[in-house]
């Protein structure tokens, strides 16, 4: 299976509180983010890992470079990665959708923090839903620790019905975990022609155009976009 990371971001919000790192090399536990989720999707038999980090900084793509040529503490990496700077997390994505065409693929931000073992599971489990037909398997979590959580409404099967930006009634929320088909990626090309820009309008859109989509979920899934979170993401993984 292929994996991707859009890494692209700006980090503002961390650099306005005094993190001098850019997000993707920003520490958990000791660990890079960046560095976490290479590990954990060679854990999950990655044949392909594709990234996108912005021009903005040289650190990022100087590391990722690093990784390609050396491997992560040793061990070879099939890592592929671009440098582009893009308007949102949605062109990130569109960049990146050139190398997800033919088969499977599991996309995440850099910043998503779950624990190794869930994410483990919801891979086999995702392996078991396109080899039943289904279209996608969206990580979810009931943990609400987000300034804008889009709320994924589902039927008693977990079959996903809605992506809503307000709910008093819907148990789950989006955890930016992505397991996708290469039909989302046709979805995908109608957002940009459109002018979305948003990654919970192309959530939407596959709805819209009636791919079957199932909730998976994780006790909690965390972002690090504050410098506390850190501390939150440290506390949740047991480090």
């Amino acid at each position: 299976m292929k994996y991707a990371v859009i890494a692209a971001g700006e980090g503002s919000r961390l650099a306005a509180e005094g993190i001098e790192s850019p997000k993707p090399l920003v520490k958990v536990g000791g660990e890079v983010l960046i560095d976490r989720l290479i590990r954990i999707f060679m854990d999950n038999d990655a044949e392909e890992i594709v990234i996108i980090c912005n021009d903005m900084t040289t650190l990022v793509a100087r590391h990722l470079l690093e990784i390609q040529q050396n491997g992560l503490k040793g061990r070879p990496i099939p890592l592929r990665f671009m440098v582009k700077s893009t308007p949102s997390s949605m062109h990130s994505f569109f960049e990146l959708s050139r190398y997800l065409a033919d088969g499977p693929f599991c996309l995440t931000t850099v910043d998503t923090i779950f624990r190794p073992e869930e994410f483990k599971a919801y891979i086999a489990s995702f392996a078991e839903t396109v080899e039943a037909g289904g279209d996608g398997l969206m990580g979810v979590t009931d943990y609400i620790d987000d300034e804008k959580p889009l709320y994924v409404d589902v039927d008693d099967s977990l079959n996903i019905t809605a992506f809503l930006d307000q709910s008093d009634t819907c148990r789950f929320i989006s955890g930016g975990i992505y397991g996708l088909t290469p039909k989302a990626i046709t979805t995908l090309n109608g957002c940009i022609d459109r002018g979305e820009s948003r990654m919970r309008n192309f959530q939407r859109a596959l709805i819209n155009d009636g791919q079957h989509l199932k909730a998976y979920k994780f006790s909690k899934v965390l972002d690090i976009d504050h410098a506390s979170d850190i501390e939150k993401a440290e506390e949740f993984l047991g480090m």
